[in-house]
This record gives C-alpha cells, structure tokens and sequence, in this order.
C-alpha cells in the first residue's frame, strides 16, 4: 500500500471484534493491536502485587511500567478474571492517560495497522480511515464467552457470564474517561446473528468501502 491504512475496530465484549480485527490485519498485511490486552495485563498486575483495583494510583504505577513482555502469557489474558480486571482499572484516567502514548504509536506505523477495543476510534486513532463499531446482544455475547472459557476448563454459569457481560458493558460505557460509544463516522456491524465468516466478510467490505473514499 502507498498509503497508510489504519483500521479501527471497536465494540463491547464478546462482540468478535478481536477475531474481525485479526483477520483483517492478516487479509490486509498489517500489525494488529488488541488494546483490551495492555488494560487484562494492567489488571493482573495490579493483583499479581497484591494491590486492590479500587486503587488508581496502584493501577496507574503498573500501567507506566507495562512494556510488550508483559503481553505475552494469552492464556492467562483472556481469562475471566483478566477480563473482569480490566474493565475495573479501564475506567481511571491516569491509566488511560500511561497506555495512551503506546496505543498512538502503533496506530501511526508505516503502512498502517489494525487496532481493536472500546476508544480506538473515538481517543486513540480518530484520523482511521475505516472504523467499525462490533457489537451483538449480550446474550448472544454471554454464550460465545461462556463456549470460549469452559472450552478452556473454566468453571462457569452461563447466567454469571451474562452478569458479567451486562456489568461490563455499564462499566465501559458510563466511564467517565473514554467511554465506550460509536464514533459519529464508524460503521455499524451488529454480528448477532452471524458466523465468523459472514461477520469477516462484512468486515472486509466496510474497509473496501472506506479505501474507495479514501482513495487508497
């Protein structure tokens, strides 16, 4: 590409936006960000010192010290308990405002790349030629993170994973830094009630769309 592509990919828990996002940054050659993993990793750390997640000066001091290294054990990222983590620290500005400069530096690569998470489009890369907004109803949202976490051995209610869901998304979107909304020019994917191939296929025809106006 001769010009950079920077695509960016938001949306509420569960909604598929990290799988879509993957997808088209290996469809389109570009590095991809899941931003949802810096805040699982501040989080964790913050447990992992014995801190509390009420505290944001704990959390803040973590997120200052977080590098790529700490990104690493996935397994562990994606679990319950990171993800819960991260939608308590999330919410404080002073960790938004450590992991901001990270986030903006890789949005602003050579060539271009894929972010995923609640504020790409609207704080972190507001300039993206294509946005979208993944979302899915939370029921529909509850059962694929219930599937994914007792695939892993996880032991859970399919009822306390809706709670789960239903407290996140109020949390993320009643934050008073970024919240969670659609940025006014991303467009809309709702994947209720899509596979991944037909949520990706619609995905790739919102960037396609978005490279046409943008003449890239």
């Amino acid at each position: 590409m001769s010009q950079a592509l920077v695509i960016a990919v938001d949306g509420p828990a569960a909604s598929g936006k990290g799988t879509i996002a993957a997808r088209l940054a290996a469809t389109y050659g570009l590095p991809h960000l899941d931003t949802g993993l810096l805040y699982r990793a501040v989080g964790l750390g913050v447990l992992d010192a014995g801190g509390s997640l009420d505290d944001e000066a704990a959390a803040e001091a973590v997120a200052r010290a977080l590098d790529a290294t700490h990104l690493s054990d996935t397994g562990r990222l994606t679990s319950r308990e990171a993800g819960e983590a991260a939608s308590r620290v999330a919410g404080y500005t002073g960790v938004r405002a450590a992991l901001l400069a990270f986030q903006r530096a890789f949005a602003a690569r050579p060539g271009g790349a894929v972010l995923d998470g609640r504020d790409i489009g609207t704080v972190i890369a507001p300039e993206a030629q294509a946005k979208l907004f993944v979302t899915a109803t939370a029921e529909v949202r509850a059962l694929r993170r219930w599937k994914q976490l007792t695939g892993r051995g996880e032991v859970i209610a399919y009822e306390d994973m809706l709670e789960d869901i239903v407290r996140r998304d109020e949390r993320d979107a009643g934050r008073g830094a970024a919240p969670m909304i659609q940025a006014e020019d991303a467009v809309l994917l709702d994947t209720t009630d899509m596979d991944i191939e037909t949520a990706f296929d619609a995905a790739r025809r919102i960037v396609e769309a978005a490279r046409v106006r943008h003449g890239l």
